[in-house]
């Protein structure tokens, strides 16, 4: 079965993988709208430098594009966790999860800023996981601090990322000040040379719009089909069996991969926590929660014992995902 055969690192996983991204992309791909623009950058970055590729896309060569960034990014991450070794042994786990993540929603399955995103998260938390084995870290923090600032021009709410990594510093680290003030100056140097720019060209009324969002109020509500919550049911009870998972092995883990699912808990509670950051209120906002939720699920499908629960959870969220792309 389809657990079982991602459990290990063998080469015909990697098609495997790709073939699941591709069938559970098939919904988005045969019920395309005549038009999609999609946008690609904040309006602080897109203003300043004019790139426009969203209108030069087809609907189709969009998600077919969209196919293999995530594919790129799913592989990319899976490398991440089994370099760490997050899950214990090696496996194709993290890749497939994450190609099933992605899959949840139409909105996942066409280019997004998120989407744009998710590539500066998982080489983000490539360095996070890095940073416990360092003794000098200055210059990992404002490397960091640099990739949450393109990461904000690219997808404003991104900025949030710059509370994780001081979160990274309580989890990992004795408090240092350097350490600390590093990533901040990180930010502040891409932010202070787009201002330059945007001061030279004689338009700091449009560089202070960039912070808007800082004033929206909090949402109350998302607009989400109510078929959508149907589909996360499956995922919520993988979800559930993580939890109970990882309370039976949290303490028999080798200390830095118990600081990293620490790290990832707090990833996910910001992302959450930064969606009134998010102007159009879209559910693409959470799929940069989705390099550290496919991590919770591969731990959970990696150390399941019962074969015939945890193969059926996984056929029904694939089945779950393809009935309501198509219904």
């Amino acid at each position: 079965m389809l657990i079982n055969q991602h459990r290990s690192l063998s080469g015909l996983n990697v098609f495997l993988v790709i073939f699941v991204g591709t069938i559970l992309c098939l919904g988005a791909y045969l019920h395309l709208p005549e038009q999609l623009t999609p946008v690609l950058f904040e309006p602080g970055l897109d203003r300043l430098v004019g790139l426009e590729l969203g209108p030069s896309f087809s609907p189709s060569a969009n998600v077919m594009i969209t196919l293999a960034l995530t594919l790129v990014q799913a592989f990319a991450l899976n490398k991440v966790v089994n370099h760490y070794n997050l899950l214990g042994k090696p496996s194709f786990l993290t890749s497939l999860m994450f190609m099933t993540l992605v899959s949840l929603f139409i909105p996942f399955l066409v280019l997004s800023p998120t989407l744009i995103c998710n590539f500066i998260t998982i080489w983000m938390l490539q360095k996070l996981f890095n940073i416990y084995k360092h003794v000098d870290i200055k210059g990992i923090m404002f490397d960091l601090g640099l990739l949450v600032a393109v990461g904000s021009l690219i997808y404003f709410p991104f900025i949030v990322m710059l509370l994780l990594i001081w979160s990274s510093l309580v989890i990992f680290r004795a408090f240092y000040w350097r350490e600390w003030v590093t990533p901040l100056l990180g930010v502040l140097t891409v932010y202070f040379l787009l201002a330059v720019a945007y001061f030279w060209l004689e338009r700091m009324d449009e560089f202070y719009q960039i912070f808007l969002p800082f004033t929206y109020a909090f949402p109350t509500k998302l607009n989400m089909d109510v078929h959508d919550y149907f589909v996360l049911i499956p995922v919520l009870i993988a979800i559930g069996g993580f939890l109970f998972i990882l309370k039976d092995n949290f303490f028999k883990s080798v200390v830095q991969i118990r600081k990293s699912f620490q790290l990832l808990f707090i990833m996910i509670i910001l992302i959450f926590a930064s969606f009134y950051l998010n102007q159009d209120r879209s559910i693409n906002h959470f799929l940069l929660a989705v390099p550290a939720i496919s991590i919770y699920l591969a731990y959970f499908f990696t150390h399941a014992k019962v074969k015939w629960f945890y193969e059926t959870l996984y056929i029904v969220i694939l089945l779950t995902i393809i009935y309501f792309q198509f219904f």
